[in-house]
């Protein structure tokens, strides 16, 4: 089973993304992986948690971050977290590179999908690599 956490500021454009990773010639990928969409209450986070709690509690139950690009200001950031927390085994936290982009252009939220699903496959292999930027 693989969870996944899609963050606050990405929700919309995420479920559009984890909707195109559940059609047609994705969906038995999708099935064989299992997955399982995890909400902030899921983790007993708050909305307004830090990027560092997000990472940690993530890390904790071993659900893997969908995001949008967090930023590296303060220590408590996202990037400031995962260069000084990051280890071997540690779940990669997942990118989108393009938000406008994976807006407006269908073809490219396809192509994300695609992405994350051939990366989610070799989960394991990707640990302690940080942050992966989708596509």
């Amino acid at each position: 089973m693989i969870r996944i956490l899609c963050d606050q500021d990405i929700l919309g454009l995420a479920r559009a993304v984890l909707a195109r990773c559940r059609q047609a010639d994705w969906k038995p990928v999708w099935d064989e992986l299992d997955i399982e969409i995890f909400s902030f209450a899921d983790l007993l986070l708050d909305v307004d948690a830090t990027d560092a709690e997000i990472w940690i509690a993530c890390q904790t139950h071993q659900v893997v971050l969908l995001t949008g690009n967090r930023n590296a200001d303060g220590p408590d950031s996202l990037e400031a977290t995962i260069r000084e927390r990051n280890v071997a085994d540690s779940l990669p936290v997942f990118t989108f590179a393009n938000l406008r982009r994976l807006r407006q252009d269908w073809a490219y939220q396809e192509l994300v999908a695609e992405r994350l699903l051939e990366k989610l496959i070799d989960l394991d292999a990707l640990r302690g690599t940080g942050r992966i930027y989708l596509p």
